[in-house]
């Protein structure tokens, strides 16, 4: 069973990052337009003009950081911005969602409407300098992570509930062929949101308005799930110095909200994760 890690409600908290240099955790309030982290007692927080909600970490004192208009440099030290590329900045109804890392030193990057309009979202990677468009018509982009042995990736359109396997190439890891249907949760109308996978391979997908993240195999078997206290889990993420600590986001938006709603939570020993992936910029 979880407990509150941080009591601060977030809107839509989502994106939670184990920086493993800094050994902290960071993640964002997405309609709450900020970036939150907490290290034991010590909390700190930066406020921004626009929707942000997934980073990667560059090195000790810098991420790369995803928002409504752009992907940017962003320094931890001085909350200095600078703008690496535009993301969708011409298009006012879409803004970032979730996003994370992957093995070759990229960034994976899912956009949606601010109003969740049908189909107006898609995934992009950010590799070497450039920014190219993997899957459109999407309007819910969620579940961005990827297997440890680097022969896939995964992703959902929450609004379609259903989990999406993508054969990756072995050298600069772009997609290969058609993504195939690895989890469909339509039957149970569960929906998949954010997740992340473990050093076994398993993946570990928070289920939005099921209070609880939910484990599946490298083959597609449930295995178990991790209760939440509050309605709307949303991301999950595997930090603490041995990786065995279960960090989860979860959001207040929508709701009548009860007294956890919107904090994020820590689950202990639930599992054992990998180091999250270093962007190479």
């Amino acid at each position: 069973m979880s407990t509150v890690f941080d009591d601060r409600i977030c809107e839509l908290g989502e994106g939670p990052l184990w920086h493993p240099v800094r050994q902290q955790l960071y993640w964002f309030d997405i309609l709450g337009k900020r970036l939150l982290t907490r290290s034991d007692d010590t909390t700190n927080e930066w406020h921004f003009d626009e929707h942000c909600s997934a980073a990667g970490w560059v090195d000790r004192d810098t991420l790369l950081m995803a928002s409504e208009t752009g992907l940017w440099r962003f320094s931890l030290e001085t909350g200095a911005r600078e703008l690496i590329t535009p993301l969708e900045a011409d298009n006012p109804v879409t803004r970032s969602n979730d996003g994370r890392a992957d093995p070759w030193g990229g960034f994976w990057i899912g956009s949606m409407g601010k109003n969740a309009e049908k189909y107006a979202g898609s995934i992009s990677r950010f590799y070497k300098g450039e920014l190219r468009t993997l899957f459109t018509s999407i309007t819910v982009s969620n579940a961005i992570c990827f297997a440890p042995d680097r022969s896939c990736a995964y992703y959902t359109d929450t609004h379609s509930r259903r989990v999406m396997r993508q054969d990756l190439d072995a050298v600069d890891g772009w997609p290969v062929g058609a993504s195939t249907v690895f989890l469909d949760l339509r039957e149970e109308g569960l929906n998949p949101d954010g997740a992340v996978t473990d050093a076994g391979g398993n993946m570990w997908v928070a289920q939005w308005g099921a209070s609880r993240v939910a484990v599946y195999s490298p083959n597609g078997t449930f295995l178990k799930a991790v209760e939440i206290n509050a309605k709307q889990a949303s991301c999950p993420a595997f930090g603490g110095p041995d990786l065995t600590t279960l960090y989860v986001t979860s959001a207040a938006v929508g709701l009548d909200a009860g007294p956890n709603d919107g904090m994020t939570f820590v689950a202990q020993g639930v599992g054992t994760g990998l180091p999250e992936y270093q962007v190479i910029l």
